[in-house]
């Protein structure tokens, strides 16, 4: 309206964002991270619901503080960040430099045996609960690890953004096997760069396809793109943008016009699980940290600032029921090198959408 320069004003506008977060992180982190404390919470938080997780969380240690007579310190850092600083913690293969409770999304860290796997194998760690959310505790999916070693506080479905122009004669997408078909050759954004969400795609494929599905997936692989990019990518005639991305359901709420379309997929949407797990050791003061972030408070900040599904027991997810979950479940997680596999997956990928 002001005839701004948009570019110019959108890079001033993230700039303020930035600094605006960076304040509020110090505020909130900055004495706390380095602290050697009795008890250190550490991992990684998705974007949109970090900084009301980290408000919460200090609402809750000064609402507490006179109930606790040991220190906890923690840094909890966006998911975007990567993990790379808790792996050099974990390579060294000292129990004692893990923290006493430990939060991730994905697959990337927990399940490789040779990262978080070889402290599993000699049972350092456990978390369990018994009630779950109906919405991932029914009659086609269990997410309670039978096992008792993770907790899992709230789920990243990925579902399908539809770009109506691009697809043109084809049929609207219902399905997995829809996205892997033929028809869609050279047509799927694929969310490479979330590579917490990119592996969980990967290994739920490769569990009801194999390999096949996964050289199905580099056949309709058309490019990566962030998920907020895919919300706002448009058909100019010029260039030939994806006709189907797959997309965080959080972004999902961003869409603007009619475009795009949501679709969740009839057999489930594919599910990058948040986990969290606590040494055993340190269990009676880390159960009550534990418990915090597996309450309805942080579950509704998770459902609904997030639009991250929660497995609080009490919390409403606002789903229908015929949106379901694609798990890739216990079973095959405990029986699979999954670090291994990732591998394995993502060099076969990266070869044929070389090709």
């Amino acid at each position: 309206m002001k005839k701004m320069n948009v570019e110019l004003y959108e890079k001033r506008f993230l700039t303020f964002l930035e600094s605006q977060s960076n304040s509020v992180d110090n505020l909130l982190i900055e004495d706390n991270k380095n602290k050697k404390a009795d008890i250190n919470v550490e991992g990684v938080l998705p974007c949109p619901i970090r900084i009301p997780l980290l408000e919460s969380f200090e609402f809750w240690l000064e609402d507490n503080k006179s109930k606790f007579d040991y220190s906890i310190g923690y840094e909890l850092q966006s998911a975007n960040l990567g993990l790379d600083w808790i792996k050099d913690q974990v390579k060294t293969g000292n129990p004692n430099m893990i923290p006493d409770v430990l939060m991730s999304a994905g697959f990337d860290l927990f399940f490789d045996k040779e990262l978080m796997g070889q402290y599993m194998e000699n049972d350092i760690f456990e978390a369990a609960t018994n009630e779950f959310n109906k919405d991932f505790s029914n009659e086609y999916l269990d997410l309670r690890d039978p096992q008792k070693k993770y907790l899992i506080t709230g789920v990243v479905p990925a579902v399908f953004l539809v770009n109506k122009k691009e697809l043109g004669n084809r049929k609207f997408p219902k399905n997995w096997t829809d996205i892997l078909s033929p028809e869609f050759e050279d047509s799927v954004a694929i969310p490479m760069g979330d590579l917490d969400l990119f592996n969980a795609l990967v290994v739920s494929l490769y569990k009801e396809y194999g390999m096949e599905g996964i050289s199905n997936l580099a056949r309709s692989y058309m490019k990566s793109l962030h998920p907020a990019q895919m919300v706002k990518a448009k058909s100019t005639g010029k260039h030939k943008e994806p006709a189907v991305s797959i997309i965080p359901y959080f972004f999902t709420q961003m869409i603007q016009g009619t475009d795009t379309v949501a679709v969740w997929p009839e057999d489930g949407a594919v599910i990058s699980p948040i986990f969290m797990m606590s040494k055993k050791s340190n269990k009676e003061k880390a159960q009550p940290i534990i418990d915090f972030f597996m309450s309805k408070e942080v579950g509704k900040i998770f459902s609904a600032n997030g639009k991250f599904p929660s497995t609080n027991k009490y919390v409403d997810n606002g789903l229908e029921k015929e949106k379901k979950f694609k798990w890739v479940g216990w079973d095959f997680i405990h029986s699979t090198d999954i670090g291994a596999l990732i591998r394995e997956i993502e060099n076969k990928f990266n070869r044929e959408i070389a090709q």
